[in-house]
């Protein structure tokens, strides 16, 4: 089956912003089915695996059925279980965001039930729910669904399965008998079949047959990593690996364009493909990243169709994929050719149900990882070095670099042959990253609890020609601290902010006090600090000053108790 635009089904504008917001670019198979059978009105049966897009093949629709000047419930939801009900719930509201005034509501077991009431009581458009909990609210009559447009079973084998059919089908019965019903099923068993003879009208019905998951050839790893941590774990897991080529997938455009931003302003060779940049722009792209000029590419999964580049070594699933099929598609990528390859995959919360899907539909096994830290990175740079020296030895050839070293040693008494190999290491793989030693930052917690960032602000942006790479190079090139570990970076038009460790604000302002960006001379201040430190103690004000006028240095007096003030 081919996939779709959604722009192609002919939605309202609500939901197709609701849609670009999210990032999705096409249907899967079962949505291109699915999605135009349910707008005309027809019953439906879909047989589709987690990890097809199937709540998508209901929820668009669904949003395109509801009035939502009538705050009744017009649509129902039946799923499972609690997890799978809030799922639902929580990607229908994302689809609906700009369907103004619409009321989602789930209800489960477990969750104290007068909530459920009060919104029940305000009104709600549509219900998600497992059957437990909606048979409790309908014998209270606190749920009614005399004006009910549509029914949808989610996951329908798994209720039954769990010995839900006598809920199930109390709940149709209390429903309109001109109501539209759709059910989704993974498999065809006969319990469905003759619930479907019962309760649906001429069903349509939508089977999508999955191709083959199965993966080979390369290793596959998955980091727990908070959402707004994983630029930081991925440009660790890069300095580690160190991979010739890469590609790093997204589930949005918006996406590729935040990484593509922070990665380049971290020095990394990056550049990004997606589906707003016309065939121009993405030949400049792609002859880049195949020359090597490139070495991480971030793309989306529509806009990576036909890369053939067979030198990639790794690929990063930044986003999980909405389709599993996008899973494989993503890490065949890397592999290729007999070589070998790496696929790394970040996952926090209830993206760990979906990494679970992968694992069960591919048949492989991810393994769980820490993120390196910069010790590790340190050793994995140190190390690849070093196999590099030795195989030079192993290679032979040295005679004419032998006769240079005697030469050298003879006439420098005091250097040893040991110094000199030393000094050559360290010139020809730099002093490494000197900073201060920080246990809070070798123990960090990617998958949420962050160390103390500290924000600071300047007052200089896009007015003095001021960007994000501008920023964090400055920071990086005077005080040693690694780009890597400056947060979140915001250039205005004229003012900007930073983040950056605790730990090593108080260095930041002793080097960067006075110093320059782009030429200007600077001053940094910490945010939050001015009222609460005497005598502007901790303050780093980022103001351009003319170049000749920057008046004298004042010596601060910092210990508020010898400053005549008692």
């Amino acid at each position: 089956m081919n996939r779709l635009s959604f722009s192609e089904l002919n939605l309202c504008p609500e939901t197709i912003k609701g849609i670009e917001e999210i990032g999705f670019e096409e249907t899967t198979p079962i949505q291109a089915v699915s999605i135009p059978a349910i707008l005309e009105g027809r019953d439906l049966i879909g047989q589709a695996q987690t990890g097809t897009g199937k709540t998508a093949s209901f929820g668009i629709p669904l949003l395109e059925k509801i009035d939502l000047k009538n705050r009744t419930v017009q649509a129902i939801v039946l799923c499972p279980t609690r997890e799978l009900a809030i799922q639902v719930a929580e990607e229908i509201n994302n689809l609906g965001r700009f369907h103004q005034g619409l009321s989602v509501l789930p209800v489960y077991g477990g969750q104290p039930i007068e909530r459920q009431l009060k919104a029940l009581r305000q009104g709600v458009h549509m219900v998600i729910g497992t059957p437990g909990r909606v048979m409790d609210h309908l014998a209270r009559k606190t749920l009614k669904l005399d004006q009910l447009k549509v029914a949808v079973l989610d996951e329908a084998d798994e209720m039954l399965d769990m010995g839900f059919r006598q809920d199930i089908e109390r709940i149709l019965e209390s429903t309109p008998v001109q109501r539209q019903t759709i059910f989704f099923s993974a498999t065809m068993a006969p319990a469905i079949t003759r619930l479907a003879q019962r309760f649906l009208r001429d069903p349509m019905i939508a089977r999508i047959s999955r191709k083959a998951l199965t993966v080979s050839g390369t290793e596959q790893i998955f980091f727990e990593v908070h959402r707004g941590n994983r630029l930081d774990a991925l440009c660790r897991i890069i300095d580690f690996y160190n991979p010739k080529l890469s590609i790093v997938f997204s589930n949005t455009k918006r996406g590729v364009d935040q990484i593509v931003r922070h990665l380049q302003a971290r020095g990394y060779l990056a550049d990004g493909l997606h589906g707003d940049m016309n065939q121009s722009q993405r030949d400049r792209v792609m002859a880049g990243f195949r020359s090597g000029n490139t070495e991480i590419l971030v793309a989306t999964d529509v806009a990576a169709r036909g890369i053939d580049v067979d030198e990639i070594e790794a690929v990063f699933n930044y986003d999980i994929p909405n389709d599993l099929e996008y899973y494989v598609h993503r890490i065949g990528r890397t592999g290729r050719a007999g070589r070998t390859g790496r696929a790394f995959t970040f996952v926090s919360g209830r993206e760990m149900y979906k990494l679970r899907d992968i694992q069960r539909f591919t048949k492989s096994r991810i393994s769980q990882q820490r993120v390196p830290s910069m010790v590790d990175v340190e050793q994995a740079r140190s190390d690849k070095f070093l196999r590099l020296v030795k195989a030079t030895i192993t290679a032979g050839g040295l005679e004419k670099h032998l006769r240079l070293v005697e030469e050298f040693i003879s006439k420098e008494k005091e250097s040893s042959s040991l110094e000199l190999a030393a000094a050559l290491l360290k010139m020809l793989m730099g002093p490494g990253e000197q900073m201060p030693e920080n246990p809070a930052m070798e123990n960090y917690d990617y998958s949420g609890n962050q160390p103390d960032m500290v924000k600071m602000t300047i007052n200089t942006g896009h007015r003095d020609d001021i960007a994000i790479k501008d920023i964090v190079g400055a920071i990086a090139g005077e005080t040693g601290l690694p780009g890597r570990l400056v947060g979140k970076v915001e250039v205005g038009r004229h003012s900007s902010s930073f983040e950056v460790p605790r730990e090593y604000a108080a260095n930041i302002i002793q080097v960067m006090d006075g110093n320059q960006i782009r030429g200007r001379r600077i001053t940094v201040k910490e945010t939050g600090v001015e009222e609460q430190l005497p005598h502007g103690q901790g303050k780093i004000h980022l103001k351009l000053k003319p170049h000749k006028t920057r008046p004298p240095r004042v010596k601060r007096n910092r210990n508020p108790a010898r400053s005549g003030k008692n």
